[in-house]
């Protein structure tokens, strides 16, 4: 490798899976009782969003109770020690960076949740994000404006997931991007690789199996992330 400063680091559910929460496309994971058309994308929120509602109120209450792994810990741990700039862009809707940044001390950690959050509810009358814990079930009003207009603040399908801008100028600064526990399936996340690789940066990907987009990549480790990711973190470290 060259010299490497700034690294930006795409996760995905692959992360998060040793930590029990259910990966996206698996065949008994998040969607096997409900059809992604019937709780991730606005119209069905429009058609049915007592349905949609609860699911959420659901993943809300789950991620609450899991914890970080080492693959968390371990990219928090390069965050904090890195010489340059690490930005972490996670497809994750779970807090498990967040917290696992909090658990070492990172006090801003470079994190970007461009699908949103689960702890998030946004009011779409005032345009305005929340921290939010309990369920949206009960249609509770918003803190800003009072009224109930609160929806989860996911980017469902068919909306433009968050922060894009700031994700390309990050990719334009890199000099390594890295791929962790993503299926390769899912754009815009799916063509960073390419972004990175057109602007000179070196491309790694972790995951658990070769992913739909291996193949774009200079170098590939497969392996649980909770496995790969920490040997990875300490080799840079070392290095």
């Amino acid at each position: 490798m060259g010299t490497i400063r700034n690294i930006v680091i795409l996760t995905g559910a692959g992360v998060s899976a040793e930590s029990g929460i259910d990966t996206f496309r698996d065949s008994g994971g998040l969607w096997e009782q409900h059809r992604v058309e019937d709780v991730a994308t606005p119209e069905a929120f429009a058609r049915d969003p007592d349905l949609v509602l609860r699911f959420y109120d659901m993943r809300r209450a789950a991620i609450q109770t899991k914890q970080p792994n080492a693959a968390h810990l371990a990219l928090a741990k390069l965050q904090a020690q890195w010489p340059g700039r690490v930005t972490l862009v996670t497809q994750n809707v779970d807090d498990l960076h967040d917290r696992a940044a909090a658990a070492l001390g990172v006090a801003a950690p470079d994190l970007i949740h461009m699908h949103g959050e689960h702890l998030n509810a946004w009011c779409t009358a005032c345009d305005t994000r929340s921290r939010w814990a309990g369920p949206l079930i009960t249609r509770s009003a918003c803190p800003s404006c009072g009224s109930a207009a609160l929806r989860p603040d996911i980017v469902w399908f068919g909306e433009i997931p968050y922060r894009m801008d700031e994700i390309f100028e990050a990719l334009r600064e890199a000099d390594l991007f890295v791929s962790i526990g993503t299926s390769g399936v899912v754009y815009p996340a799916a063509g960073f690789v390419r972004n990175a690789r057109d602007l000179g940066a070196e491309t790694l990907e972790l995951n658990l199996e070769p992913s739909q987009g291996t193949a774009w990549f200079d170098e590939a480790r497969h392996g649980p992330a909770t496995e790969v990711v920490p040997a990875w973190v300490e080799e840079m470290l070392g290095a």
